[in-house]
């Protein structure tokens, strides 16, 4: 049976990251995390905060989409200063193909951001490890002011 996503039901999913208590949220098109090819619908708010991370499994790139909104991919060295800021938007650069062990973030800059992510499987959570050392954790007290640090940070400057 062929999968549909109409304009609603995403519009649906960007209602729900609005809701949401981490301001962000998934729709997922594979049917199983052990699916070989993960895809799936993002929706984000600038309020949320996406720890930077890596996959360092040789076959784990990630391929995003911006559909909606504006988001920006940064990218780290292993210190973390900030080697560059990609702006997203459909009408700037749609997508990109972050390499795999990259340390990488987004951070959404305008309300309704929608996106499409596409990375090979299969679904492992990120363990602890491949989160960045100098980034706090998700719901620490430090990761608003992180946040806003990789909203307006440029490339050669390091985490604050």
């Amino acid at each position: 049976m062929t999968k549909r996503y109409t304009a609603d039901r995403l519009s649906e999913l960007a209602h729900s990251a609005a809701e949401s208590d981490r301001l962000r949220t998934h729709l997922n098109v594979h049917e199983q995390l052990d699916a070989n090819v993960q895809r799936l619908f993002v929706a984000t708010e600038p309020d949320t905060y996406m720890r930077p991370h890596r996959h360092p499994e040789a076959h784990k790139w990630e391929f995003f989409v911006v559909l909606e909104g504006a988001i920006d991919l940064l990218t780290f060295d292993e210190d973390g200063t900030l080697l560059e800021r990609i702006e997203m938007s459909p009408d700037r650069t749609r997508a990109v193909e972050v390499p795999p062990n990259v340390w990488h973030a987004y951070v959404c800059q305008k309300p309704g951001t929608l996106a499409l992510e596409i990375k090979e499987g299969a679904y492992i959570p990120t363990p602890e490890q491949d989160f960045a050392p100098w980034s706090p954790a998700e719901k620490s007290a430090e990761a608003a002011a992180f946040r806003e640090w990789m909203r307006e940070a440029i490339p050669g400057t390091a985490a604050a």
